[in-house]
């Protein structure tokens, strides 16, 4: 009995000699997102000439590619791109030393951590609510980041930045996190031009690095353990040459904080306060579950397991509107992906935005909808919803990353609500992540009455 071969392995319309699928890239969202439509399992795209690149699509591949396969992968282009930003990091280290970088910084996302964190998180929020006008339009996308930067910068540097530095160092990663988006979709030529954007590019990543190299120096000649995320990483040992790691290792790790956390927060929070704009009647079950839960008092580490409605609020945030557009891994050998065999140098990508958004996998997939995570629904197929990706490269920071959220949103709730202007559409543009764009929105002031909803 002999084995039907598999089809061949389809190519996406429209690439053209030399730039590939480039003039499709411009819309890399709605172009990547339109491959479902093939209902192909695996597609084609060119998006650097000479290079392969298969989409993957049917969730069992991607889950075979994120757990069997994953020894036997490389990270890919993205990670590549990643890397002449963030260095040799967690984030971009494959194989044995990931695992070593990953045991280095497990310490820093411990629950007795986490714990300590949460006082610092809400009080960075708190403060920056009572900045908001009330009656004046917020963007809130940018309130965000902000928001999430300033978290950062007291949980990492222990708000040991001063404001100037602080403001520059926020100024900097914004070109920064703008740009690794944007040289995904280019060919790698493009880089090498001398053209503003690459000059900008250049010199925020120099200006990032002499900004954390500077606090780190400041702390090693302090003798200080202040407690935080630097501290920890000075203290970190090379679990193979008991050596502490180097201030090029330490800036790549810190890099790696500012960038995972900041962008991908401040994206899901502007897209959840956007929803629950949208949709009265789910933030009205919010504020009376905090109201039931939380009384008078501030929200702590034990409350987010007590607050069950916020979390389906947020996990549907992370369907509906994931940060991640495109995800990449690289074949090291000849593998076997399910039916087909692709050779070394294949690169493999898969989108958790399309993926998610799927209307075989998720009925109604445009409907903001918490009540499909509340037990009653069929549980989404393995590789079918990757909230903070699956396998060994899975985000190690997804608990201190919910806790944020968590915390960010209970705070901000409470205190004010965020009303859309009448008519104002929100659509998502993809750069380093799926954020909302032109999210702006009025701040009003939440009374007493308003906290206290009934559950619906």
């Amino acid at each position: 009995m002999t084995s039907t071969a598999p089809p061949p392995i389809p190519r996406a319309a429209g690439s053209f000699p030399l730039i590939g699928h480039a003039l499709k890239m411009r819309d890399n969202l709605g172009f990547i997102a339109s491959l479902r439509e093939t209902r192909e399992p695996l597609i084609e795209i060119v998006l650097q000439p000479g290079t392969r690149t298969v989409v993957v699509q049917d969730p069992a591949l991607i889950h075979q590619m994120l757990k069997a396969l994953a020894p036997s992968l490389d990270k890919g282009r993205l990670y590549d791109k990643f890397s002449q930003l963030l260095g040799d990091s967690v984030v971009t280290a494959a194989g044995r030393p990931h695992v070593r970088k990953r045991r280095q910084l497990q310490p820093a996302f411990a629950h007795t951590e986490i714990s300590r964190y949460v006082d610092t998180m809400r009080a960075e929020v708190t403060a920056a609510v009572a900045g908001w006008e009330p009656g004046q339009p917020l963007d809130v996308r940018e309130a965000m980041v902000r928001l999430s930067l300033d978290m950062l910068a007291k949980t990492v540097f222990s708000g040991s930045l001063d404001e100037a530095t602080f403001r520059r160092l926020r100024t900097d990663l914004s070109v920064l996190m703008n740009g690794v988006g944007t040289r995904i979709m280019l060919p790698d030529w493009v880089e090498r031009l001398p053209l503003p954007f690459n000059r900008r590019f250049d010199q925020a990543c120099d200006g990032v690095r002499a900004t954390i190299n500077t606090a780190v120096d400041e702390l090693q000649n302090s003798g200080h353990d202040t407690g935080d995320m630097l501290s920890m990483l000075l203290r970190a040992k090379d679990e193979e040459t008991g050596d502490p790691l180097t201030g090029d290792q330490i800036c790549s790790e810190i890099l790696t904080l500012a960038v995972a956390g900041t962008e991908t927060t401040a994206s899901v929070l502007s897209w959840t306060l956007y929803e629950l704009a949208r949709n009265p009647d789910i933030e009205s079950r919010v504020l009376a579950e905090l109201d039931e839960v939380l009384g008078d008092r501030p929200v702590t580490l034990d409350d987010v397991a007590r607050l069950p409605y916020l979390n389906r609020v947020i996990t549907e945030a992370l369907r509906l509107h994931h940060p991640g557009w495109l995800v990449t891994r690289r074949t090291i050998t000849e593998t076997r992906l399910g039916a087909w065999t692709l050779p070394a140098g294949t690169e493999l990508a898969y989108c958790q935005q399309a993926l998610h958004r799927d209307p075989e996998l998720y009925p109604d997939p445009l409907t903001f909808d918490p009540d499909r995570w509340d037990g009653t629904a069929a549980t989404p197929p393995p590789g079918a919803f990757l909230p903070f990706g699956e396998g060994k490269h899975k985000c190690m920071g997804d608990r201190l990353a919910l806790t944020e959220m968590t915390t960010a949103l209970a705070t901000i709730l409470r205190s004010v609500r965020l009303e859309l202007a009448e008519g104002q559409v929100v659509r998502p543009v993809a750069r380093l992540t799926v954020r909302p764009r032109n999210l702006r929105m009025t701040v009003r002031r939440r009374s007493r009455t308003e906290q206290r909803s009934p559950v619906a």
